[in-house]
C-alpha cells in the first residue's frame, strides 16, 4: 500500500470531525479569550482552519521559512465570522488531498526543512512533517479549541468517541 493512502484514510477521517468542531463557534464568541496571554476563539479556530493548507505547502516546497528574506511571516487575518472561517477550512481540502494523493514514497521520504531567514532551524524527511507539522499540529490545536468550547458551555462534538454533549459518533 502506498504511503499516500495511508494518510488519504486519516485526512479523510480528521477533516469531517475538525469541520464539525469549528462549525460549533458562534459569531458572538469570535472574540472570547480564556486568558490574557491565550489567544481569542477566532484566532485559534482561524488557525485550525489553515493548518491544512499546510499539507499542500509541505509537498509543494521542501521548506517552510518564517522569515523570508529577513521579513517575519504574518499570520492571516483572524475570520471575521462562523462562515468565513469555514471558507478558510473548505478551500484548503481538496488541494491539500491532491497533495497527497499525488506524492509517490519517495516524496514522503525527501528531507524537508524548517528555516528562520534561510537558517536551518530542523530537517526531516517529509512524511515526519506531515505527520508532526501537520496532523499532530492539527489535532493538538482541534483539541485546545473543544476546551475552548466547553469554557463558553458550547457543545463539544464527538469526535473519536462521545463526548459530554453528544453520547454517540
Amino acid at each position: 500500500m502506498p504511503l499516500s493512502d495511508l494518510f488519504l484514510t486519516e485526512f479523510d477521517q480528521e477533516m469531517p470531525l475538525t469541520r464539525k468542531t469549528l462549525e460549533r463557534i458562534p459569531d458572538d464568541k469570535f472574540s472570547w479569550k480564556p486568558h490574557p496571554k491565550s489567544g481569542s476563539m477566532a484566532w485559534l479556530a482561524g488557525h485550525v482552519a489553515g493548518v491544512p493548507a499546510w499539507l499542500t505547502d509541505t509537498f509543494k516546497l521542501n521548506y517552510f521559512d518564517m522569515a523570508p528574506n529577513g521579513v517575519q511571516m504574518q499570520p492571516p487575518a483572524d475570520p471575521k465570522n462562523g462562515k468565513e472561517l469555514l471558507e478558510t477550512f473548505d478551500k484548503s481540502l481538496a488541494p491539500a488531498r491532491a497533495a497527497i494523493a499525488g506524492a509517490s514514497d519517495a516524496d514522503f521520504f525527501k528531507t524537508w526543512r524548517f528555516l528562520n531567514n534561510g537558517q536551518e532551524l530542523f530537517a526531516m524527511p517529509r512524511i515526519a512533517a506531515v505527520r508532526t507539522w501537520v496532523f499532530n499540529h492539527l489535532i493538538h490545536l482541534r483539541g485546545k479549541f473543544t476546551v475552548y468550547l466547553r469554557l463558553n458551555n458550547i457543545s463539544v462534538p464527538s469526535i473519536y468517541g462521545p463526548s459530554a454533549d453528544e453520547g454517540s459518533i
